[in-house]
Parts: C-alpha cells; sequence; structure tokens
C-alpha cells in the first residue's frame, strides 16, 4: 500500500499530505549524507568507491581541470556545462582536437541512479567505466588521453603540491594515476542531485502547479500522450538502478527517427546497439534519457536532430519522423523496428502547449545554480 501511494505521489502528485518529510538523508559513512525527497530511493554506490566529502570536492575540481586533457585544452566541464544542466547546447559534442563527437552530451543530473551509460551500451554500468570512454578514445578523440602523453597529464597534476596533499588524504598510500582520478570525478558526479524542480516542489506540497502545468501533467502521465511508458520514473527515464535493486533494467527504444533504406536503416555511426551488435532488431535502439531540466538540455535525441520540446512533440506525436529530402530521407513511422510505444498520437496545439508546460516545471534553478556543482576556481 505505501508503494502504491509512493508511485501515485510520482505519477499524480497525489499522497502528498502538508506535514509529510520531504527528505530522507541516508548516512552511508562518517563523511557523507544523501539528502533526498522521500520519494528518491538512496543510490547505488560501488563497493570500491565509497562516497565521501573530501573526494567529491577532489573529483569536483578535477571535473573542471583542464590539465586532464591531452592537448591542456579541454576539461569534463567543456560538454557539461552547469548552466544548461551539464550539457553543452551543440547538436553533437566537440573533443579536445575540435573533432565532432557522433552525439549529443547528456545531462548529469542524476547520474547515480542510471542503469546504464551514454546513449546506447548496455557494458558501460557504472560511471567509473563510462569515462573510460571520454577519457581514452580514439576515434573521435574527446579528452585525448593516450599510451603516449599519459606521463604527461599526471606529471601535471603531480607537479601540483596542493594538489598532492588532496591525492593522498582521498587516496592514501596511493600513486596520482588514472584510476584514482576516475573514482573521484565518477564521486562527484553521483553527487550531482537534482531535486528541487518546482514539480519536486509541488510533490512537497511547497507549490502549486498552474492550470496548464496540471493538465500538461495529467496529459504526461495518461494514457493519451503515453509519455510515462519512457519517462516515468522519479527520474523520468526508464533505466532505474538504486541500493535495493536485485536486477538493473536496462531498456532500449527505437523510436523511429530514421529509416534511411526503407528497411530500418540508421545512419552511421548512430546505429544504436546495432553498433555493437550487428543483430538487425537493434537498429536504432537507443536509451531514454532523463527528462529532468529538459528545459535546458536541447537540442534533443542522440544526435541533436530536434531542436526545440515543441518539435519533440510533433515527432512523437506523429509516430515517428519522416524525411522527404536529403541523404538521411526516408519514413522513419515505418521502420520495421520501431518500438510498439511510439504509435500516432491524438495531441492538438493546446495539448503540446500544456505538456511542454508541464516539462518546464522540471527545470531545477537550484541545480543549475548551486555553487557546490560550479568550478571550485571560479565560486571562490
Amino acid at each position: 500500500m505505501i508503494k502504491r501511494c509512493l508511485l501515485a505521489a510520482l505519477v499524480l502528485g497525489g499522497c502528498v499530505q502538508s506535514g509529510t518529510s520531504t527528505s530522507d538523508p541516508v548516512r552511508t559513512n562518517a563523511s557523507w549524507s544523501w539528502e533526498l525527497p522521500f520519494y528518491f530511493p538512496t543510490p547505488k554506490v560501488p563497493s570500491n568507491n565509497p562516497m565521501s566529502e573530501a573526494k567529491f570536492q577532489l573529483g569536483r575540481s578535477l571535473f573542471y581541470d583542464v590539465r586532464l586533457s591531452g592537448n591542456s585544452q579541454q576539461s569534463c566541464s567543456s560538454c557539461h556545462d552547469q548552466s544548461k544542466a551539464f550539457t553543452d547546447g551543440r547538436a553533437v559534442s566537440l573533443g579536445s582536437t575540435g573533432e565532432s563527437t557522433p552525439r549529443n552530451a547528456q545531462g548529469l543530473a542524476n547520474v547515480a541512479w542510471h542503469s546504464t551509460y551514454t546513449w546506447a551500451n548496455p557494458a558501460l554500468a557504472t560511471l567509473e567505466r563510462q569515462m573510460e570512454v571520454p577519457l581514452f578514445a580514439e576515434h573521435p578523440v574527446e579528452m585525448g588521453v593516450t599510451d603516449q602523453n599519459k606521463a604527461t597529464i599526471l606529471a601535471r597534476f603531480q607537479s601540483d603540491t596542493a594538489l598532492v596533499q588532496r591525492f593522498a588524504e582521498v587516496f592514501p598510500g596511493e600513486p596520482i594515476g588514472f584510476p584514482q582520478i576516475i573514482k573521484a570525478i565518477a564521486t562527484f558526479e553521483r553527487g550531482l542531485i537534482s531535486a528541487s524542480s518546482k514539480y519536486d516542489q509541488y510533490l512537497q506540497g511547497k507549490a502549486t502547479l498552474s492550470i496548464a502545468e496540471l493538465r500538461g501533467k495529467d496529459l504526461f502521465f495518461g494514457e493519451q500522450a503515453e509519455c510515462f511508458h519512457c519517462h516515468g520514473s522519479f527520474n523520468f527515464n526508464d533505466q532505474v538502478r538504486h541500493a535495493g535493486s536485485n536486477t538493473a533494467e536496462t531498456l532500449f527504444h527505437n523510436t523511429g527517427l530514421y529509416n534511411i533504406d526503407g528497411k530500418g536503416g540508421f545512419p552511421e555511426p548512430n546505429r544504436g546497439l546495432f553498433e555493437l551488435s550487428g543483430v538487425p532488431a537493434d537498429m536504432g535502439m537507443f536509451r531514454a534519457p532523463s527528462l529532468r531540466n529538459v528545459q535546458l538540455t536541447g537540442p534533443y535525441m542522440h544526435d541533436g536532430s530536434i531542436a526545440t520540446l515543441e518539435e519533440v512533440l510533433d515527432f512523437y506525436a506523429a509516430g515517428g519522423r519522416e524525411i522527404k529530402t536529403g541523404p538521411h530521407a526516408g519514413d522513419g513511422r515505418l521502420n520495421p523496428f520501431k518500438s510498439d510505444l511510439i504509435v500516432r498520437i491524438q495531441l492538438n496545439e493546446q495539448d503540446k502547449a500544456n505538456i511542454v508546460a508541464f516539462l518546464k516545471t522540471l527545470t531545477d534553478e537550484k541545480f543549475i545554480t548551486d555553487q557546490r556543482f560550479a568550478d571550485p576556481r571560479r565560486s571562490k
């Protein structure tokens, strides 16, 4: 009964009574506690990388440090800007050498709860494992760390006396190396909690939604618009893992974005799970991203090919996308691998405006301005 009530609180804003506790701090060790709303489960943290405040702060410094890239031109924050909910506003991101990556930078809000990372790789099940991709990838180059420059990069940190001391405090008896750097940055990213949006305040009885926002909420969580099938969790996605999870959901979806050959094809190298598996049915299968702060994270889709939320709703209402001219021409609505969840939806212009109004209540102003998450060199 309690679980059903909490689900109702998430989906319909029900079961939220005045005076109800709105946070549930869970202390994991002597130097860290999770301050979370009651409807957020405790995150799952790897046993070999426990949370601590000192490690979080070290990771924060490294996240914003351009010395971590091969040419000292780029940091993690170059593609994950706090003011944009830790995205970069580009259709696809640029690496440290100026080379374009094939995909859109995902936001980092509440990544502690994701089952997998990046757009379409079920093997990347931890932040630590995921971080190896931007650091060491060669095609395309992102941070540009190679076997040839690893020692040079580490020497930059080893010559920083203050940083050496911080590493010694967080990783006593261990050298400054990439395993330690990765663990620290992963700890910072796990601590990027977004739980103060207008919708969160509404669930906690601290704010009131407008008529348009309420109607948009009802459409979003209802069978007419059906958004909740892929975005119905507390984190507004469908890949969620937490401390109490026995198994992790790893769902991927083909939404009918492309059909370039009339046989379900997506343009290379953005063919979803197919890139790894070679299984035809995996063509165009991508992870549904969290919609928290979605107002700030455009352009949208794995390749940034849809510019606005309004256009995203038009795309889903049509049951896929038809591209009439150019190299990507084809009718995605007829893609044979398209998810059964993606069907034509009857939404008028008012319906779409209301859903957009609701989606904007997921913007967390505290998250994008919190000095705790900002570049420590600029927030002093």
